[in-house]
């Protein structure tokens, strides 16, 4: 008798295709769905310090404006639509502290600086005028939060809110002045900053803080 051949049946190369097909489908499906899960999980992570760095900052704009002190050398505090200058009190004598935001130099970036500490009505004019030729480059000058695509100063002074570089209240001249001397502008008793972000900044909207100054 023929011995009996037995057939062994085997994948055709169709099958073999269709099934490295499906594999690649599910393969790409699960690597999308696992770049999601990353994608999200970076975009939380850089909204998180995002945040935590832009509440330092505003913990910094409070600090310096609760230590605003007037001297009578220079304006205490002064806004010109693009620069915050004030006069803070330090341990070591007076700082000028300059906040500012220049949308001419596209970088979208709201900066801090602050002058050594000076002891003497001279000196804190040097430093008043050293705050009025930044470029953004000095030493000392931080980028301390990016995107900021515009912001507004208002001063809070007879009871409303106010643009701050519109007039405001007139102070009495200090003790001992010559007579005749040019009336000052006297201290707000708030401020009010609004920061407007940039698109793709990873904020978005405006921000409002509120800050009252000391009597």
């Amino acid at each position: 008798s023929l011995l009996s051949m037995k057939i062994q049946h085997g994948f055709t190369l169709v099958e073999v295709l269709v099934a490295l097909l499906v594999l690649s489908i599910m393969a790409a499906m699960a690597w999308q769905g696992v770049d999601g899960i990353v994608r999200t999980r970076d975009a939380s992570q850089r909204q998180l310090e995002q945040t935590l760095r832009l509440q330092t900052v505003l913990a910094q704009w409070q600090t310096d404006l609760a230590a605003v002190q007037d001297t009578g050398a220079v304006p205490p505090l002064v806004f010109d639509g693009a620069t915050l200058r004030m006069t803070r009190g330090t341990p070591d004598g007076v700082q000028v502290v300059a906040w500012s935001l220049k949308p001419e130099s596209n970088d979208n970036a709201w900066r801090r600086w602050a002058s050594r500490s000076a002891t003497t009505g001279a000196a804190l004019q040097d430093s008043w005028f050293a705050s009025q030729q930044l470029m953004g480059s000095e030493p000392g000058q931080l980028r301390t939060v990016e995107g900021v695509s515009q912001w507004q100063v208002y001063f809070f002074q007879g009871n409303a809110w106010s643009n701050a570089q519109s007039t405001g209240n007139v102070a009495a001249p200090p003790a001992g002045a010559a007579s005749g001397a040019v009336p000052r502008q006297a201290l707000p008793s708030g401020v009010r900053v609004v920061l407007s972000f940039a698109p793709g900044s990873g904020m978005s909207g405006t921000l409002t803080r509120d800050i009252m100054l000391g009597p």
